[in-house]
C-alpha cells in the first residue's frame, strides 16, 4: 500500500500525462446502459442505481439501437448494463437482436435479481441465448461483499452462481460466466490497487470450489474510479484529491493502448453517446472533431460508428491506467 501525495500538489491533467491525444480506434464494442433502476443500492455503484430510480430506455431509442446493431458488422460485442439490466426495458429485444446478428452479448448482472418475483426466468433465458454473464462478486468472503452490496447479497450470489453452474455456465464453451472483483472503498489514505488478477482468480476458484462446488471462467479485477457513490464517499472523507494523486502516482503508460474507451461507444437510456460508462455518469459526452455531441440517431444518419476521433478525458481516467490497468474487461496488462 502507498500513501498518497499531499492534496495541495497539483494533479497532472491526464492528457498532459499522455503527452498526446487519446484517439479512438475503429469501434467494435457497443455498451448500452438501459437505465438506473436496480434491486440493490451498492455503496460503490458509479451509476448510483437503486430501487427508487426510474430512468429507463425508451422504445424509440431501443428501436434505434437494434437498427445500429443490425447495420454495422464491425460491432463484435454488445455489452448490456444498468442498473440491473435484466429488469429494464429493452433487455430482451436488444439481446435477441444482437445474438441474431452474430454478436457476443454481455449481461452485467448482480445475480440477486434472479430471486426477485418475475425475474426467475433470467438464468434459463441467458442459457438459451448463450449470453455471457459478467457478475459482481467483490470478494469471495461474505463480510466484504455485504459491506459493499448489502445484507444477504453474498448468500444469494452463491446460490445464483450454483444455479448457473447447473445450467452449464462456467462449464460449457458457449456459456461464459465471469466474476468481478472490486476493492473496498477506502476510508483512510492508505490506498491500494486491485491485486494481481491471475493470482486472485486462483484464490477465488480454490475457495469457491472447496466451499460451494462453484466454477467460473475468469475473474476480472476493476479499480474503483472516483465516480458516483465512490466519489461521494471519498469527498465525505476528504479523500478525493489524495485518491486521485495515488492513481496518478501509479500511472502505467503500458495500459494506454488497451484502454476500453478507445474502441467502444457507451450509450445511455436517452440515446446519447459517450466514450465510456464513467464519462456517461459524469455527463462528459463524446464529441465529433467539429465539437458536436453524438447520439444514436446521428450515427444512423451518418451511416458510421466512427464519428469521434478523440476521447474526452478527466482526472478519474487515471483509475483505468493505474497499475495493471482497469476496464470493463478487467486488468489490461
Amino acid at each position: 500500500m502507498v500513501q498518497a501525495k499531499p492534496i495541495h500538489t497539483p494533479l497532472t491533467p491526464f492528457r498532459e500525462k499522455l503527452g498526446t491525444r487519446l484517439t479512438k480506434r475503429k469501434i467494435s464494442v457497443l455498451q448500452i446502459n438501459l437505465g438506473k433502476r436496480c434491486n440493490l443500492t451498492c455503496t460503490h455503484c458509479h451509476v448510483e442505481a437503486g430501487p427508487k430510480r426510474t430512468e429507463e430506455l425508451s422504445p424509440e431509442v431501443c428501436t434505434q439501437l437494434i437498427e445500429l446493431i443490425q447495420r454495422f458488422p464491425q460491432i463484435q460485442t454488445v455489452d448490456i448494463t444498468g442498473g440491473a439490466p435484466e429488469m429494464l426495458y429493452g433487455f430482451k429485444p436488444l439481446a435477441e437482436a444482437a445474438r441474431a446478428a452474430g454478436k457476443q452479448v454481455i449481461v452485467r448482472s448482480n445475480l440477486t435479481i434472479y430471486f426477485q418475483p418475475g425475474f426467475e426466468y433470467i438464468p434459463q433465458y441467458c442459457q438459451q441465448h448463450q449470453l455471457r454473464i459478467i457478475a459482481s462478486l467483490p470478494c469471495y468472503l461474505p463480510d466484504n461483499v455485504e459491506k459493499m452490496r448489502g445484507a444477504g447479497v453474498y448468500d444469494a450470489s452463491i446460490l445464483a452462481i450454483q444455479w448457473l453452474n447447473q445450467l452449464g455456465y462456467g462449464r460449457e464453451e458457449n456459456l461464459i460466466l465471469d466474476l468481478v472483483y472490486n476493492p473496498q472503498i477506502p476510508s483512510t489514505d492508505k490506498f491500494s490497487l486491485p491485486p494481481e488478477q491471475g493470482k486472485l482468480e486462483r484464490d477465488y476458484k480454490v475457495f469457491l470450489q472447496e466451499h460451494f462446488g462453484i466454477v467460473f471462467n475468469q475473474l476480472l479485477t476493476i479499480t474503483n474510479l472516483p465516480v458516483g457513490r465512490t466519489k461521494f464517499h471519498l469527498e465525505h472523507k476528504k479523500l478525493l484529491k489524495p485518491y486521485l494523486h495515488f492513481l496518478e502516482d501509479n500511472f502505467n503508460p503500458s495500459t494506454v493502448d488497451r484502454l476500453m474507451c478507445r474502441d467502444e461507444l457507451s450509450v445511455d437510456y436517452l440515446g446519447n453517446v459517450y466514450d465510456c460508462d464513467f464519462n456517461q455518469m459524469e455527463n462528459l459526452p463524446a464529441r465529433t472533431p467539429q465539437g458536436e455531441t453524438v447520439t444514436v440517431a446521428k450515427l444512423l444518419a451518418a451511416g458510421s460508428l466512427d464519428l469521434i476521433q478523440e476521447v474526452k478525458t478527466a482526472p478519474y481516467c487515471y483509475g483505468c491506467a493505474a497499475g495493471c490497468g482497469s476496464g470493463c474487461g478487467g486488468a489490461l496488462v
